[in-house]
């Protein structure tokens, strides 16, 4: 099973950016986390980061026909981007979103995921070890073809 974690603008930032909001834990640490439980469930890890919508969107039509799952936090890109949206839609390619914070609990303009229509699957609020939840919550998918919904994801 090959798990793509792909992520959006300013997230190689992790640990500087807003610590209050985002945690002290360094973007080194998040691929350390996630590749650590790939291995826990059998997962090969691929992890992407650009700052580039357009390098996004190569980045998951790429995936198909290679990666199995795609675990994507797009940052801002969550809110704007119909084209990050496109590109799932047409590789379908199960996808979990996940944010690292609460994004329901912030600004007006953070309600919107344009992204969250192609995904299975949504996680925020949890820090970095939300990408450890949805790593899980996406390999269980893959084996059985069902989400377990008793953690306070919500299915798209």
């Amino acid at each position: 099973m090959r798990i793509l974690v792909l992520n959006g603008p300013n997230l190689n930032l992790l640990g500087l950016r807003e610590p209050g909001i985002y945690g002290s834990d360094s973007y080194a640490d998040l691929e350390a986390l996630v590749r650590r439980t790939g291995s826990e469930v059998g997962a090969e890890i691929e992890c992407f980061q650009s700052n580039h919508e357009g390098a996004l969107v190569d980045r998951i039509q790429e995936a198909y026909g290679r990666c199995d799952g795609i675990v994507f936090n797009p940052a801002a890109y969550t809110h704007t981007s119909i084209a990050l949206l496109d590109a799932l839609k047409a590789v379908r390619i199960p996808t979990v979103e996940v944010h690292i914070s609460a994004v329901e609990q912030r600004e007006d303009f953070r309600q919107i995921s344009y992204v969250r229509a192609a995904c299975l699957a949504t996680i925020t609020g949890e820090g970095i070890a939300g990408y450890a939840h949805a790593i899980r919550l996406l390999a269980g998918y893959l084996r059985t073809g069902k989400t377990d919904n008793t953690q306070g994801e919500k299915n798209a």
